[in-house]
């Protein structure tokens, strides 16, 4: 409960996205640039629709091996397609996270 709590806390008023730059509402989940099962420890705060995202599109090993920069996850074609799609929503917007196609 402590560690949901901790993910989901407020962000300063002044503070964005890491992945879509949007401001960040009332909830806010830190992501793993490496994921934390690949040896990462630098997190950046994301909107939870963001970080499902990501996750959604990119295993944890591709993560660390091809995308450990938000720049670079920002260039993916289904990332970019993504932030057009939800460069216009509030804060708060929330939707379900479809998972892509199993290769």
């Amino acid at each position: 409960m402590a560690e949901a709590q901790a993910r989901l806390a407020r962000a300063p008023e002044d503070a964005r996205c890491a992945l879509c730059d949007r401001p960040l509402g009332q909830a806010v989940e830190q992501h793993h640039l490496v994921p934390k099962s690949e040896g990462g420890t630098q997190t950046v705060p994301v909107h939870p629709i963001c970080h499902r995202t990501i996750h959604a599109f990119v295993t944890n090993r591709e993560l660390a091996a091809s995308y450990p920069t938000m720049d670079q996850l920002r260039a993916r074609d289904d990332v970019a397609r993504f932030l057009r799609w939800i460069a216009g929503k509030p804060p708060s917007f929330r939707a379900p996270t479809r998972r892509r196609k199993a290769r």
